[in-house]
């Protein structure tokens, strides 16, 4: 380029450094960084400083606000003009060089410079959005940049290339058809407008009014009347923008019949010949503006070729030197020989409106005279030659790859093209599709067997993949894949941007999207449309599409088929890490593939874990979505609110759903507590056309559920002139928003009502919003009832407020297109919405926010419900499985608080009960008793009410992901108040047994003190005869054994309780309201019954209506029963075994419990029994119980009758007697008697009692703690332990007797824990320890009065030290009165050698416990006979309500007793649980899982034997909620252990063998774990 006047080098780098942009000179300002949400991009804060001008600028522009051009001006400047009236003005005038000095030159930015400064400093990606959001603003775009700092200027052809335009030229009018073209490689009459230095008449202006002829004048080119655009230039002289002119198709309206170009050159072409040179050449005609030619000026036109019909002089006639003016310009025009309509004269009483009519007029002449048209791209050949440079020269390579890859398109179809290329998004992909899809729904099972059908669509599956995964890279694709894979950024966004647009450049000639369009819609237009048609209009439409997303689709799929084999190639392994970089770069990942209907799960899985590790794991995500009809500028609103670029045009653009990745700065991370914003772009649902086709509605609801479900917020577009397609588009969204309530997932949703314009839209559209609630709640109300939910209003499913979450945005263009610029009211509008949202966000932030992991496990589980047709039934997700379980282990730590607390207290209250005064009468205690109830019934109410508060907080908090179990919460109330109502039950039960112990204990001990005293008093007489004589110790025994004989001998014992009639009584008592008195009158000895096996009746099989059809299945009714009877019995004599170990005496609530145990059991199973069943099971039940209580009866009294108790006493009074005869020292032997027969019992006691709480404290503290933290991580455990065991028989009790199989396995894993490293030993002397510190204590504190003195030291205080003792020790143990008389009898030592007699007695008690417990051998027979066993603790923590599927009798793994709905993880083949098909007696294999979405049936005695659908088992089932399998492999565990045991099965059943699918015999031990581990989701 040549400069007469070289510019200084510095006035760039001066300017920029200005504007605060040196640092991103040259080229390095990066989209990355502008998409970035923060504070500037949110904020539209006041313009403070030089500095922030390009920052507002380029923030409005990204937002496509055409007042971005007013940001040149500091704000505080404005408010001081606005202030400063002209009056002020004129009265200071002396203030005149301050203000200029203030508003200095420093301060002033130039529109133009901007843009120049903007574009040096951009790199190529952010110069093409930059010029894309300036053509849609109908701004004037840089086509030739020049660079201040004399280098070449630079063609922009790479700047431009991303700009599409739509129009109609006026032969298309009558057809409706448009062109929709790259503009850039479009052919067009070029006209060029420069100027001579010395023009005073603005070319700008003058274009800006031929451009907007027909609109309201728009300002496509920047000009000294603008804000902005009257300060002095220092850079962007010699700029050469271009604009276009497009039609309508309206002549009334357009200025010109066909699309033009039309360049502006700014500042002399004396100084930028270059550009001028370059404009000449490549222009259709040049407008020359001037007001007189110097002789410079004069040098350059006359040195110009082909001048006549190219060049037009623009002369502006001024009224003063006009005559010596015009004169240059004919001397000019006579030597250039121009015609004379090749000059245009403007006179100045000629307004620029009307002359800007004229060079219309002249324009459209020299087009039709003229027929030279030349394409942007085709400037480059003259870009060398003319010393310009072009900005696509560091691409080359990429281009000449894209355009390689790119070829193939024009010389087959665009579907053949596709299958050779991209072969595996082909037909294969999309039957795999289906596959999956019928996989899920079984529609068409026909004749075959479903699990035989499931597996058939395995085996098909299988050999898809396997075709898929045999592909070979076609070159093309490993050609974009080498591309892409490119180190250096730079050039892979150069190669997928070259791919773009020469894919678009070879797919203009191949096809016509826009005519397919066209005819798609003119056929869905007709009254009587053709669905044949349309869809196959459609199904062109869409082979006939290709884009840059196709090829990342094969990419994906690629990866995901090559996944399948174990040599992938690193390449290929390097997939997702790629795309993951190319996401953190702006790039959208096609989430659901639209086409295909699916989701390639292991690529956005890998893609999306990427970039979780890429970016430190800190990925926390806010999720937004736009729905909406179709063509209702769903992408272009997020486009606009965050300056993106989803593809945008007429029709059904976007197939299936995209997302993007837009990083949140440092500065708003924490006030939004999110890392990135992640963008969902969706294809518009209800669309017109596709209607007719079958399964669009179908597609709809699941595009629909699915990514409404994956969001945080929801935006749904509202445009209400498509009325009916809206109405159809809001149910749709209605039935999603009901659906995520159900699981827990409850979104923010705004709706936005496009083309609402005026400023009073808010107020008048009240009325309209209220009636869109009204059609919400209709909706609601419609989708509630094809649910099977509950009726509720909208607002009950969102939180949803008329004022809030309603917003009204005016239409997109400012007049008619193309030419219409975007509205700005749209933009602002737009940015208020945004900014509004974000807001919300940070007021309602969460603690806890879903990361990528989180995220991937939605996509999962909602996918996969989707594609079921009952999406809520069939709905599971991980994460709400992880919730659910955090809060069982969080409930089972709280119920093992409140069971532990209450023990305690019990344990205290029942030692204070037994140690009541022997000496009041009954009905104190009885009185005692129930104040005890009274306190424990207090204290269980505190425990509850902390129980409900711990889970009012746990459900308050916002992290655990608490939302999406909240249904779940009623099911843990009710469970509080079942544990409560069990607790206190169990309470006064044990507090009435602990009564009833007092008083059998004081009657023995009655009748020991009164033979006591007897033989005392015999003993001392014996003592005052003998000490008359001196006998030997041999005469003394002699002596005692004469008295001790004849004292004893009418000693009389405890008498025995008719237990078998205390049973019976229990018995009747429970038959009371049943009138079956009379029957139990007459059974005669109960312990007679209940000896035999019981047998089940064809009597005991209740009648029914089909009484032929029961007759005929009596036999399966029968065995039924039987199975039942025997669970029952096998389950009552383990708890009456379990209760008749101890060292209790029998109580009438063992009895009541005992058939309330009964009743619970039959209430589980089914209901074909008449009442005989139940009696005869229970007089079978209670007949053992009565022998095996009466068992226990006679141990407790043996072991208290008083007989007995004198044969053990009689040692003790012998060795006194001798002792006292011979006046021997015996204090030490009366300690060591005292704590040895009085302390050491109640020490073993008190050791008893608290170990069983230890015990389970221990197990559940402990590591073994996990194993019983919730109900499904038990099974887990159970069921891995089954199958390394590998013994039929335990399967078989775990099946058929599972609470006795949890209850023996709960034991032995207690027992084996207990014997590891002597964990039983380390936690009696645990308690030992802390009873003997109470009894020290105790007896230090003993040794004192009341008021602290010391006791006297003599005989007389020995009786109050004890009494004081026992008085401290109330609560801790219970010492026998009259065992501590016999021991003190005739004390011979003062109280100070008495108690430290004790103290030594009592360290060699310790030291011989520890030596006992070192030494004890059975651990069983201790833990069966503590009063509180530990394995009954854990047992009542993990196993439920203890209902079994009625199917597969798989257990339920709700946490607690008492739920709404039973379910489990994993269901088994029926056969397992005894079903059978009656006509060929063969055990079902089918799973549960399958058969409740399958079109099969059921009969069994509970549908009296009718065919049933198993789609409809909740008709028979209410309480069961059973869920297809998340996976085929969930079941391999249980479909492994048939195969395996399917002949013994069979023989335990008494039936055939199952016929199992063939694939089920290929599935290995390792494949069964692994699908159990899924099923529990263990990691």
């Amino acid at each position: 380029m040549s400069f007469p006047d070289k510019e200084d080098p510095t006035v760039l780098l001066n300017f920029l450094s200005q504007l605060g942009l040196e640092r991103f000179y040259p080229n390095k300002l990066t989209l990355r960084s502008l998409l970035e949400i923060n504070r500037n991009s949110v904020y539209d804060e006041d313009v403070s400083s030089v500095e922030d001008i390009p920052w507002c600028f380029l923030r409005k522009l990204f937002k496509i606000n055409a007042e971005c051009r007013n940001c040149t001006q500091l704000s505080n400047k404005d408010k001081e003009e606005d202030e400063n009236t002209d009056d002020e003005e004129e009265e200071n005038t002396d203030d005149l060089d301050l203000y200029t000095a203030e508003d200095s030159a420093d301060n002033k930015v130039n529109l133009l410079d901007l843009i120049v400064a903007l574009f040096l400093c951009a790199d190529s990606f952010v110069q093409q959005e930059m010029a894309l959001k300036m053509s849609m603003c109908q701004f004037s775009v840089p086509l030739v940049l020049p660079h201040g700092n004399n280098s070449q200027s630079t063609l922009m052809v790479w700047a431009l290339r991303d700009i599409v335009k739509e129009w109609r030229p006026h032969e298309m009018s009558s057809s409706k058809e448009f062109v929709e073209d790259n503009i850039v490689q479009t052919e067009l009459p070029f006209f060029s407008f420069v100027r001579l230095k010395n023009c005073t008449l603005s070319k700008s202006q003058c274009l800006n009014h031929i451009l907007s002829l027909g609109q309201y004048n728009t300002n496509m080119f920047i000009h000294r009347d603008m804000k902005g655009g009257d300060h002095e230039r220092k850079i962007s002289n010699g700029l050469v923008e271009v604009c276009w002119y497009l039609p309508c198709g309206r002549e009334n309206i357009d200025t010109f019949p066909k699309p033009i170009a039309v360049a502006n050159l700014r500042g002399d072409i004396g100084r930028s010949l270059t550009q001028f040179s370059f404009l000449f050449q490549v222009s259709t005609a040049t407008f020359v503006f001037l007001d007189k030619v110097e002789e410079n000026e004069h040098k350059i036109l006359t040195s110009l070729q082909d001048v006549r019909s190219k060049l037009y002089l623009v002369v502006n006639r001024k009224a003063e030197n006009a005559r010596e003016d015009m004169m240059t310009v004919k001397n000019t025009v006579k030597e250039l020989e121009l015609p004379k309509s090749s000059v245009k004269i403007k006179d100045p009483h000629v307004n620029i409106v009307r002359f800007s009519e004229k060079l219309c007029v002249t324009i459209n002449k020299s087009m039709k005279n003229e027929k030279t048209t030349t394409k942007i791209e085709n400037m480059l050949d003259k870009v060398v030659e003319l010393g310009l440079s072009q900005d696509e020269s560091t691409s080359e390579h990429q281009k000449k790859v894209a355009e390689e890859i790119a070829k193939g398109i024009g010389v087959r179809t665009i579907s053949e093209y596709k299958n050779k290329t991209l072969p595996l998004q082909g037909v294969n992909w999309k039957k795999l599709s289906q596959l999956e899809m019928e996989e899920c729904r079984l529609k068409n099972c026909s004749e075959l067997r479903p699990e035989e059908y499931k597996s058939e669509l395995q085996t098909q599956k299988q050999e898809i993949i396997k075709e898929l995964g045999k592909h070979k890279l076609s070159k093309a694709m490993n050609s974009f894949i080498e591309q892409s894979s490119e180190q250096d950024k730079v050039k892979r966004d150069f190669f997928l941007k070259w791919m773009k647009l020469k894919r678009n450049a070879h797919l203009q000639p191949a096809m016509k999207l826009s005519l397919l369009r066209h005819k798609l819609t003119e056929e869905c237009n007709k009254k009587e449309k053709n669905g044949k048609e349309i869809a196959e209009l459609d199904q062109a439409l869409l082979e006939s599409s290709l884009g840059i997303e196709h090829y990342m689709r094969e990419m994906g799929l690629i990866y995901e088929f090559s996944s399948q084999s174990r040599h992938t190639d690193d390449k290929i392994s390097r997939l997702p890490g790629l795309a993951a970089e190319m996401l953190l770069d702006g790039y959208p990942l096609e989430l659901l593939d639209g086409d295909a209907s699916n989701i390639p799960q292991r690529w956005v899985k890998d893609v999306l874990m990427e970039l979780h590790n890429k970016v430190g794991e800190k990925s926390r995500l806010l999720v937004l979505t736009v729905l909406g009809v179709q063509s209702t500028g769903k992408s272009t609103l997020l486009n606009t609110m965050f300056g993106v670029q989803f593809p945008v045009s007429s029709g059904r653009c976007t197939r299936g759903a995209y997302m993007l990745f837009l990083r949140v700065g440092d500065d708003m991370q924490s006030e939004l507590n999110y890392d990135f914003i992640v963008l969902i772009d969706t294809e518009g649902l209800r669309s017109p056309c596709l209607a007719q086709l079958e399964d669009s509605c179908e597609h709809d609801n699941q595009l629909a559920t699915f990514v409404i479900g994956l969001s945080d917020v929801t935006i749904i577009n509202v445009a209400m002139e498509n009325a009916t397609e809206m109405k159809d588009f809001l149910q749709i969204a209605t039935h999603a928003f009901l659906r995520m309530k159900e699981i827990g997932k409850k979104p923010v949703c705004h709706f936005v009502h496009q083309n609402v314009a005026g400023v009073s839209a808010h107020a008048k559209n009240m009325t309209e919003r209220k009636h869109l609630l009204d059609q919400l709640n209709e909706m609601t109300k419609i989708a509630a009832e094809m649910e099977n939910h509950p009726i509720i209003p909208f607002t009950d499913v969102l939180d949803y407020d008329l004022e809030k979450n309603n917003w009204n945005i005016p239409g997109l263009w400012h007049g008619t297109p193309p030419m219409a610029p975007v509205n700005t009211g749209y933009s602002e509008a737009v940015a208020e919405f945004k900014r509004n949202l974000l807001e919300t966000v940070k007021r309602d932030k969460s603690d806890h926010v879903s990361q990528i992991p989180e995220f991937l496990e939605w996509i999962t589980s909602l996918w996969r419900a989707v594609k079921f047709e009952n999406f809520i039934f069939s709905f599971r997700n991980t994460l709400v499985a992880h919730a659910y379980d955090n809060l069982c282990k969080e409930f089972n730590q709280w119920e093992w608080e409140f069971r532990k607390e209450v023990s305690r207290w019990k344990t205290e209250t029942e030692m204070e009960i037994l140690n009541a005064d022997n000496e009041s009468e009954l009905h104190h205690l009885n009185e005692m008793v129930k104040s005890k109830k009274s306190e424990v019934s207090d204290k269980i109410k505190e425990q509850k009410r902390k129980m409900d508060q711990k889970l009012k907080e746990y459900f308050k908090g916002k992290d655990r992901h608490v939302n999406l179990i909240m249904k779940y919460k009623h099911d843990f109330i009710i469970r509080i108040e079942g544990l409560t109502n069990e607790i206190q039950h169990s309470a006064n039960n044990d507090l009435d047994c602990a009564r009833e112990c007092k008083k059998s204990s004081k009657e023995a001990e009655d009748l020991q003190r009164k033979h006591r005293k007897v033989i005392e008093e015999q003993v001392m007489k014996l003592l005052s005869d003998c000490k008359k004589r001196t006998l030997s110790d041999k005469e003394l025994e002699e002596e005692f054994e004469k008295v001790w004989a004849a004292v004893t001998v009418n000693i009389s014992g405890l008498k025995e309780q008719d237990i078998a009639a205390k049973v019976l009584d229990q018995l009747k008592k429970h038959f009371v309201n049943l009138n079956v008195n009379e029957e139990l009158q007459n059974i005669g000895d109960l312990k007679e019954f209940g000896k035999d096996p019981f047998k089940a009746k064809t009597d005991h099989i209740k009648k029914t209506k089909t009484q032929i059809m029961i007759f005929f299945f009596n036999q399966y009714i029968k065995r039924d029963l039987q199975s039942l009877a025997d669970s029952v019995i096998a389950s009552c004599t383990r708890f009456v075994q379990d209760t008749a170990k101890t060292d209790r005496d029998y109580h009438d609530s063992f009895t009541k419990d005992l058939l309330d145990k009964v009743d619970e059991s039959l209430k589980k199973s089914c209901k074909n029994f008449k009442p005989q069943f139940a009696i005869d099971v229970k007089l079978h039940v209670c007949g053992f119980a009565s022998r095996e209580f009466l068992h226990m009866h006679r141990k407790y009294l043996a072991n208290r009758d008083p007989r007995n108790k004198m044969v053990e006493k009689k040692k003790q009074y012998l060795t006194d007697f001798i002792d006292l005869y011979k006046e021997s020292d015996h204090c030490q032997r009366k300690g060591t008697d005292y704590v040895r027969f009085c302390i050491k019992p109640a020490v073993e006691e008190y050791i008893s009692r608290s170990l069983g709480v230890n015990i389970v404290e221990e197990i559940l503290t402990s590591c073994h703690s996990p194993e019983y933290s919730s109900r499904s991580f038990f099974q887990y455990n159970i069921q891995k332990e089954l199958l390394q065991k590998d013994d039929f028989e335990s399967f078989v009790k775990y099946i058929r007797r599972y609470e006795i199989f949890v209850k023996d396995w709960i034991f032995q894993h207690v027992l084996k824990k207990m014997s590891e490293g002597q964990t039983l030993c380390k936690l009696k002397i645990k308690s030992l320890q802390v009873i003997v510190d109470k009894i020290t204590k105790a007896l230090k504190q003993s040794t004192k009065h009341s008021d602290g003195t010391l006791l006297p030291d003599n005989q007389e205080s020995i009786p109050e030290l004890i009494n004081n003792m026992r008085k401290y020790l109330n609560k801790d143990i219970s010492i026998s009165v009259e065992d501590e008389k016999t021991i003190l009898f005739q004390i011979q030592s003062t109280c100070r050698q008495f108690t430290d007699s004790l103290f030594k007695s009592l360290d060699d008690l310790k030291e011989e416990l520890k030596e006992e417990f070192s030494n004890s051998g059975d651990i069983s027979e201790t833990l069966k006979k503590l009063p509180t066993k530990p394995q009954d603790e854990l047992f009542k923590q993990v196993f439920g309500c203890g209902q079994q599927c009625p199917f597969c009798k798989v257990p339920c793994e709700a946490g607690g007793k008492e739920h709404k709905e039973h379910h489990a993880a994993v269901h088994r083949p029926q056969g397992l649980g005894g079903y059978m098909n009656i006509e060929t007696e063969e055990l079902v294999e089918r799973l549960c899982t399958t058969n409740v979405h399958s079109e099969t049936k059921f009969r069994n005695a509970d549908t009296e034997w009718k065919d049933h659908p198993f789609q409809d088992y909740a008709t028979y089932y209410p309480e069961w909620h059973i869920p297809p399998d998340r996976t085929i492999q969930a079941s391999d565990y249980w479909k492994y252990v048939l195969v395996k045991y399917n002949d013994r099965f069979a023989e335990e059943c008494k039936a055939k063998p199952a016929v199992v699918p063939e694939s089920w015999r290929s599935i290995t031990k390792e494949q069964a774990l692994k699908g159990l581990k899924e099923a529990f989701n263990i990691t």
